[in-house]
């Protein structure tokens, strides 16, 4: 006798960002399975599932927000518990990916952290990563299973054709991300410019901008970055450009950190905009007059549709997200 196996999609998520989660489902279609995450007074995390899970294509949505450790250890138990139930294929949704900021070693005696995120996740269980704007694109080689790089750029080239100026020029804060602002000003037949940066010897937060390598004198700029932590490196280059003549300048961000102090060095600067998406939580006491959030939620959804079914995720970016 022939079985044709029936093949069910089960989404479920975390803490650090149910929001997300939930608009993810909505655009889906599904409903989201319960995780029953508890936690014992010692602290550590417990997680059980409440359907049979048996069979199923897994996607555990978790973002790793602050507490970054929690956040990761969290979606580290989740896929422990998935794979132990017998889930056909396990995917991890990562739509801010913890610890990419440490992909090399800068100096001696370093640890490559985003190496070590992606040993533990494959230890746990995880057949598949699926992520948005990784800090490098070379974190895609720390894994030994499938990942799918997506990009929030639609999102954020659609608002800027919708609000952005016709003369804008598109800013790379520094010399790693010539190559998105680049793609960018391509996209949008605009002019580019690039502020040299540099961080003072022995400091991870401050940021110092040297100067500007292209022409933005009379025109309006956005700033183009993967996130915003403290704002040092968004409001640093804002200032060297107004100096350089510039009209406006925007900041735009798919991941919005926003750790201490950022907001009121956003709020402080001369950036009359901050465009960030929802990869993060951000609560409204959170949200400055001057931000904007948009959602990658359709993005996620697409891409976790597309992986289901079993087509090209590249697809959906037009080969866009291949930086």
């Amino acid at each position: 006798m022939e079985m044709t196996p029936k093949r069910r999609l089960e989404l479920v998520t975390g803490r650090s960002h149910p929001e997300l989660a939930e608009e993810i489902a909505s655009c889906l279609g599904v409903t989201l399975s319960e995780t029953n995450i508890r936690r014992f007074a010692d602290g550590e995390i417990h997680c059980r599932f409440d359907v049979s899970i048996r069979g199923a294509d897994m996607f555990i949505v978790q973002t790793h927000s602050g507490p970054v450790n929690d956040s990761i250890m969290e979606q580290l138990i989740m896929v422990d518990a998935a794979k132990r139930a017998s889930a056909h294929r396990i995917t991890a949704v990562c739509p801010y990916y913890g610890y990419s900021r440490q992909d090399r070693k800068a100096t001696g005696r370093e640890p490559i952290t985003a190496k070590l995120v992606a040993d533990v996740l494959s230890a746990a269980g995880v057949d598949r990563v699926v992520s948005v704007d990784l800090h490098s694109g070379q974190i895609q080689g720390f894994f030994d299973v499938p990942v799918d790089h997506l990009t929030a750029a639609p999102v954020l080239l659609d608002y800027l054709r919708q609000h952005g100026a016709d003369d804008l020029v598109v800013i790379a804060p520094d010399a790693g991300r010539v190559k998105v602002a680049e793609r960018y000003s391509q996209l949008l037949n605009t002019g580019l410019a690039l502020v040299h940066k540099r961080h003072p010897r022995g400091s991870y937060n401050e940021v110092e901008a040297m100067d500007v390598v292209g022409n933005v004198r009379g025109r309006p700029c956005v700033i183009i970055d993967d996130l915003i932590d403290t704002g040092g490196t968004v409001c640093a280059a804002a200032y060297r450009l107004l100096e350089a003549g510039a009209t406006d300048v925007w900041a735009m961000a798919t991941h919005a950190l926003l750790s201490d102090p950022a907001l009121d060095r956003l709020n402080a600067s001369p950036i009359s905009r901050v465009i960030v998406t929802n990869t993060l939580p951000l609560p409204v006491y959170r949200r400055i007059p001057k931000l904007e959030v948009l959602s990658i939620a359709k993005i996620v959804a697409d891409a976790i549709d597309a992986v289901f079914e079993d087509t090209s995720v590249s697809e959906i970016f037009g080969g866009q997200n291949l930086l």
